[in-house]
Protein backbone atom coordinates (compact mmCIF):
# COMPACT_ATOMS: atom_id res chain seq x y z
CA UNK A 1 0.00 0.00 0.00
CA UNK A 2 1.46 3.24 -0.94
CA UNK A 3 1.79 5.98 1.73
CA UNK A 4 2.26 9.47 1.81
CA UNK A 5 2.67 11.59 4.36
CA UNK A 6 -0.60 13.86 3.80
CA UNK A 7 -2.49 10.65 4.08
CA UNK A 8 -3.12 12.72 6.93
CA UNK A 9 -3.41 16.50 6.74
CA UNK A 10 -2.97 18.97 9.51
CA UNK A 11 -5.85 22.15 9.45
CA UNK A 12 -7.78 24.35 11.05
CA UNK A 13 -11.66 25.21 11.78
CA UNK A 14 -13.33 27.81 9.89
CA UNK A 15 -16.35 29.79 11.50
CA UNK A 16 -18.80 29.60 8.32
CA UNK A 17 -21.24 32.12 9.33
CA UNK A 18 -18.67 34.40 10.85
CA UNK A 19 -18.60 38.22 8.74
CA UNK A 20 -16.20 36.99 6.52
CA UNK A 21 -15.38 33.72 6.60
CA UNK A 22 -13.40 33.75 2.64
CA UNK A 23 -11.32 36.80 3.75
CA UNK A 24 -10.56 34.92 7.18
CA UNK A 25 -9.28 31.90 4.94
CA UNK A 26 -7.35 34.11 2.47
CA UNK A 27 -5.27 35.58 5.56
CA UNK A 28 -4.46 32.13 7.20
CA UNK A 29 -3.45 30.48 3.74
CA UNK A 30 0.05 31.26 4.19
CA UNK A 31 0.84 29.88 7.54
CA UNK A 32 0.70 26.50 6.25
CA UNK A 33 -2.77 24.63 6.98
CA UNK A 34 -3.50 21.80 4.85
CA UNK A 35 -7.06 21.81 4.84
CA UNK A 36 -9.80 23.48 6.21
CA UNK A 37 -13.21 22.79 8.29
CA UNK A 38 -15.89 25.57 7.73
CA UNK A 39 -18.45 25.10 10.49
CA UNK A 40 -21.83 26.54 11.69
CA UNK A 41 -23.69 26.90 15.10
CA UNK A 42 -26.96 25.90 15.29
CA UNK A 43 -28.28 27.54 12.08
CA UNK A 44 -27.03 28.27 8.66
CA UNK A 45 -28.66 31.93 9.19
CA UNK A 46 -28.06 33.80 5.97
CA UNK A 47 -25.48 32.28 4.29
CA UNK A 48 -25.72 30.81 1.07
CA UNK A 49 -24.14 27.54 1.05
CA UNK A 50 -23.62 27.05 -2.85
CA UNK A 51 -22.37 30.99 -2.69
CA UNK A 52 -20.02 29.75 0.25
CA UNK A 53 -18.67 26.42 -1.27
CA UNK A 54 -17.99 28.08 -4.74
CA UNK A 55 -16.36 31.42 -3.19
CA UNK A 56 -13.82 29.03 -0.55
CA UNK A 57 -12.67 26.60 -3.52
CA UNK A 58 -12.33 29.82 -5.18
CA UNK A 59 -10.04 31.33 -2.47
CA UNK A 60 -7.81 27.95 -1.99
CA UNK A 61 -7.52 27.20 -5.92
CA UNK A 62 -4.52 25.78 -7.00
CA UNK A 63 -3.18 25.64 -3.53
CA UNK A 64 -2.68 22.37 -1.77
CA UNK A 65 -5.18 22.53 0.73
CA UNK A 66 -8.42 20.44 1.41
CA UNK A 67 -11.65 21.76 2.35
CA UNK A 68 -11.94 18.17 4.72
CA UNK A 69 -15.78 18.18 6.19
CA UNK A 70 -18.18 21.00 6.46
CA UNK A 71 -20.04 20.76 10.39
CA UNK A 72 -23.40 21.97 11.23
CA UNK A 73 -23.33 21.88 15.38
CA UNK A 74 -26.71 22.14 17.60
CA UNK A 75 -29.73 19.71 18.10
CA UNK A 76 -31.60 18.32 15.34
CA UNK A 77 -33.71 16.10 17.64
CA UNK A 78 -35.46 18.49 19.42
CA UNK A 79 -38.33 20.34 17.63
CA UNK A 80 -37.62 24.27 18.98
CA UNK A 81 -37.50 26.73 16.27
CA UNK A 82 -33.64 26.73 16.54
CA UNK A 83 -33.37 23.24 16.71
CA UNK A 84 -35.47 23.00 13.46
CA UNK A 85 -33.17 25.13 11.56
CA UNK A 86 -30.20 22.43 12.95
CA UNK A 87 -31.91 20.12 10.82
CA UNK A 88 -32.81 22.41 8.14
CA UNK A 89 -29.04 23.02 7.75
CA UNK A 90 -27.61 19.62 8.16
CA UNK A 91 -30.09 18.61 5.21
CA UNK A 92 -28.84 21.43 3.24
CA UNK A 93 -24.73 20.42 4.14
CA UNK A 94 -25.50 16.59 3.21
CA UNK A 95 -26.99 18.12 -0.14
CA UNK A 96 -24.31 20.19 -0.68
CA UNK A 97 -20.91 18.62 0.30
CA UNK A 98 -19.68 17.49 -2.83
CA UNK A 99 -19.89 21.15 -3.88
CA UNK A 100 -17.23 21.74 -1.12
CA UNK A 101 -15.61 18.54 -2.08
CA UNK A 102 -15.60 16.94 0.75
CA UNK A 103 -17.54 13.73 1.83
CA UNK A 104 -17.97 14.87 5.35
CA UNK A 105 -20.94 16.39 7.27
CA UNK A 106 -20.19 16.26 11.02
CA UNK A 107 -21.51 17.76 14.18
CA UNK A 108 -23.51 16.30 17.23
CA UNK A 109 -26.50 14.33 16.93
CA UNK A 110 -28.47 15.47 19.65
CA UNK A 111 -30.04 14.84 22.53
CA UNK A 112 -33.88 14.90 24.09
CA UNK A 113 -33.22 17.30 26.91
CA UNK A 114 -33.08 16.76 30.67
CA UNK A 115 -33.27 13.04 29.53
CA UNK A 116 -31.23 10.02 30.52
CA UNK A 117 -29.05 9.16 27.26
CA UNK A 118 -30.69 6.08 26.36
CA UNK A 119 -34.15 8.02 25.93
CA UNK A 120 -32.71 9.80 22.90
CA UNK A 121 -32.37 6.73 21.01
CA UNK A 122 -36.03 6.46 19.83
CA UNK A 123 -35.57 9.70 18.36
CA UNK A 124 -31.99 9.24 17.18
CA UNK A 125 -33.54 6.59 15.10
CA UNK A 126 -36.18 8.24 13.79
CA UNK A 127 -33.97 11.33 12.51
CA UNK A 128 -30.72 10.24 11.76
CA UNK A 129 -31.69 6.73 9.97
CA UNK A 130 -33.75 8.97 7.25
CA UNK A 131 -30.90 11.15 7.05
CA UNK A 132 -28.21 8.35 6.75
CA UNK A 133 -30.11 7.12 3.84
CA UNK A 134 -29.76 10.89 2.30
CA UNK A 135 -26.51 11.18 2.74
CA UNK A 136 -25.28 7.23 1.31
CA UNK A 137 -27.65 8.72 -1.88
CA UNK A 138 -24.81 11.93 -1.91
CA UNK A 139 -21.99 9.94 -1.36
CA UNK A 140 -21.73 11.40 2.31
CA UNK A 141 -20.77 10.31 5.53
CA UNK A 142 -22.13 11.56 8.81
CA UNK A 143 -19.47 12.02 11.77
CA UNK A 144 -20.61 12.61 15.20
CA UNK A 145 -18.14 14.60 17.49
CA UNK A 146 -17.75 13.46 20.89
CA UNK A 147 -18.50 16.25 23.01
CA UNK A 148 -20.45 16.04 25.46
CA UNK A 149 -21.29 19.71 25.80
CA UNK A 150 -21.70 19.03 29.58
CA UNK A 151 -23.97 16.59 29.70
CA UNK A 152 -23.43 12.94 30.85
CA UNK A 153 -24.94 9.74 30.58
CA UNK A 154 -28.44 11.17 33.27
CA UNK A 155 -28.86 14.32 31.20
CA UNK A 156 -27.91 16.62 28.71
CA UNK A 157 -28.87 19.29 25.97
CA UNK A 158 -26.79 18.83 22.62
CA UNK A 159 -25.43 15.16 21.88
CA UNK A 160 -25.48 11.81 23.10
CA UNK A 161 -21.94 10.68 20.83
CA UNK A 162 -19.87 11.52 24.15
CA UNK A 163 -18.95 7.88 24.86
CA UNK A 164 -18.08 5.05 23.93
CA UNK A 165 -21.10 3.16 25.51
CA UNK A 166 -23.27 5.44 23.86
CA UNK A 167 -20.94 4.92 20.35
CA UNK A 168 -22.63 1.30 20.75
CA UNK A 169 -25.89 2.40 21.21
CA UNK A 170 -25.92 4.56 18.28
CA UNK A 171 -24.58 2.14 15.61
CA UNK A 172 -27.10 -0.64 16.88
CA UNK A 173 -30.05 1.85 16.18
CA UNK A 174 -28.76 2.76 13.17
CA UNK A 175 -26.42 0.71 11.70
CA UNK A 176 -25.79 2.61 8.57
CA UNK A 177 -21.91 2.21 7.44
CA UNK A 178 -22.37 5.79 6.57
CA UNK A 179 -22.07 6.82 10.17
CA UNK A 180 -19.02 7.68 12.10
CA UNK A 181 -17.54 10.14 14.21
CA UNK A 182 -15.53 13.22 14.64
CA UNK A 183 -12.74 12.25 17.04
CA UNK A 184 -10.73 14.10 19.22
CA UNK A 185 -8.58 12.86 22.11
CA UNK A 186 -9.63 16.01 24.29
CA UNK A 187 -13.33 14.74 25.21
CA UNK A 188 -12.30 11.25 26.38
CA UNK A 189 -9.60 12.91 28.72
CA UNK A 190 -12.37 15.26 29.91
CA UNK A 191 -13.82 11.72 31.32
CA UNK A 192 -10.71 10.41 32.46
CA UNK A 193 -10.50 7.75 29.47
CA UNK A 194 -7.60 6.66 27.65
CA UNK A 195 -8.29 7.84 24.02
CA UNK A 196 -5.44 5.32 22.27
CA UNK A 197 -7.11 2.13 22.67
CA UNK A 198 -10.23 4.15 21.25
CA UNK A 199 -8.53 4.25 17.74
CA UNK A 200 -7.58 0.89 18.09
CA UNK A 201 -11.35 -0.66 18.55
CA UNK A 202 -13.29 2.25 16.47
CA UNK A 203 -10.91 3.27 13.85
CA UNK A 204 -13.60 2.15 11.05
CA UNK A 205 -15.85 4.96 12.48
CA UNK A 206 -13.83 7.38 12.80
CA UNK A 207 -13.75 10.08 9.73
CA UNK A 208 -12.81 12.79 10.95
CA UNK A 209 -10.48 14.28 13.81
CA UNK A 210 -10.43 17.39 15.71
CA UNK A 211 -7.10 18.81 16.50
CA UNK A 212 -8.11 19.63 20.57
CA UNK A 213 -6.18 18.72 23.32
CA UNK A 214 -7.07 18.70 27.61
CA UNK A 215 -4.95 19.10 30.73
CA UNK A 216 -5.89 16.99 33.55
CA UNK A 217 -5.85 19.05 36.75
CA UNK A 218 -4.83 15.87 38.93
CA UNK A 219 -4.15 18.80 42.02
CA UNK A 220 -7.46 19.89 41.75
CA UNK A 221 -9.34 16.61 41.60
CA UNK A 222 -7.08 15.30 44.62
CA UNK A 223 -8.23 18.79 46.41
CA UNK A 224 -11.60 19.87 45.04
CA UNK A 225 -12.96 16.59 43.44
CA UNK A 226 -14.22 16.59 39.95
CA UNK A 227 -17.68 18.35 41.13
CA UNK A 228 -16.47 21.06 42.63
CA UNK A 229 -16.07 24.61 41.95
CA UNK A 230 -12.93 24.35 40.69
CA UNK A 231 -12.87 23.04 36.63
CA UNK A 232 -10.67 19.69 36.96
CA UNK A 233 -9.72 20.02 32.93
CA UNK A 234 -8.92 22.46 30.81
CA UNK A 235 -9.05 22.39 26.87
CA UNK A 236 -6.02 23.10 25.34
CA UNK A 237 -4.88 23.28 21.82
CA UNK A 238 -2.56 20.32 20.60
CA UNK A 239 0.91 21.42 21.74
CA UNK A 240 -0.04 22.47 25.05
CA UNK A 241 -1.91 19.75 26.58
CA UNK A 242 -1.42 16.23 27.72
CA UNK A 243 -1.79 14.25 24.45
CA UNK A 244 0.71 12.16 22.49
CA UNK A 245 0.20 13.22 19.24
CA UNK A 246 3.14 11.35 17.82
CA UNK A 247 1.12 8.33 18.94
CA UNK A 248 -2.49 9.37 18.03
CA UNK A 249 -1.04 9.31 14.60
CA UNK A 250 1.03 6.28 14.74
CA UNK A 251 -2.23 4.70 15.67
CA UNK A 252 -4.29 6.37 12.95
CA UNK A 253 -1.83 5.54 10.22
CA UNK A 254 -1.70 1.83 11.22
CA UNK A 255 -5.60 1.49 11.59
CA UNK A 256 -5.45 2.63 7.68
CA UNK A 257 -6.80 6.26 8.28
CA UNK A 258 -6.50 8.92 5.58
CA UNK A 259 -7.85 12.35 6.02
CA UNK A 260 -7.74 15.18 8.50
CA UNK A 261 -6.63 16.18 11.72
CA UNK A 262 -8.38 19.88 12.08
CA UNK A 263 -7.57 22.36 15.11
CA UNK A 264 -10.19 23.28 16.85
CA UNK A 265 -9.41 26.58 18.41
CA UNK A 266 -10.92 29.16 20.87
CA UNK A 267 -10.70 26.93 23.56
CA UNK A 268 -7.72 27.45 25.07
CA UNK A 269 -7.39 29.54 28.49
CA UNK A 270 -4.34 30.69 27.57
CA UNK A 271 -3.28 31.11 24.09
CA UNK A 272 -6.96 32.86 22.83
CA UNK A 273 -8.25 36.29 21.78
CA UNK A 274 -5.15 37.99 20.68
CA UNK A 275 -3.25 34.99 21.12
CA UNK A 276 -5.63 32.35 18.86
CA UNK A 277 -3.47 32.07 16.39
CA UNK A 278 -0.66 32.31 17.75
CA UNK A 279 -1.30 29.02 19.49
CA UNK A 280 -2.93 27.29 16.52
CA UNK A 281 0.14 27.80 14.14
CA UNK A 282 1.83 26.29 17.17
CA UNK A 283 -0.90 23.65 17.26
CA UNK A 284 -0.19 23.17 13.38
CA UNK A 285 3.65 23.17 13.23
CA UNK A 286 3.19 20.83 16.72
CA UNK A 287 1.00 18.22 14.67
CA UNK A 288 2.65 18.21 11.77
CA UNK A 289 5.82 17.26 13.69
CA UNK A 290 4.65 14.19 15.32
CA UNK A 291 3.06 13.15 12.06
CA UNK A 292 6.76 12.42 10.62
CA UNK A 293 7.42 16.60 9.47
CA UNK A 294 6.68 18.60 6.67
CA UNK A 295 8.60 16.52 3.88
CA UNK A 296 8.73 13.28 1.72
CA UNK A 297 11.74 12.13 1.84
CA UNK A 298 12.03 9.18 -0.71
CA UNK A 299 13.89 6.09 0.06
CA UNK A 300 17.39 5.59 -1.93
CA UNK A 301 16.92 2.80 -4.69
Amino acid sequence: MKRSLKDIRIGTMIKANAVDPVSYVKQILPLGFESIQPFFWQTLANVDVVRLAGELREAIDDKDILISAVAMFGNPLETAAIDQQTLLGWEKLIDNAHLFGTDIVSGFTGRVRGKPLVESLPRFKEIWGPLAMRAEDKGVRIAFENCAMDGNWATGDWNIAHNPDAWELMFNEVPAANLGLEWEPCHQLAYLIDPLPQIRKWADRIFHVHGKDATIRWDVIKEHGIFGKHPFVQMRTPGFGETDWSRVISELRLAGFKGAIDIEGWHDPVYRDELEMTGQLRALNHLKECRGGTNFIANPV
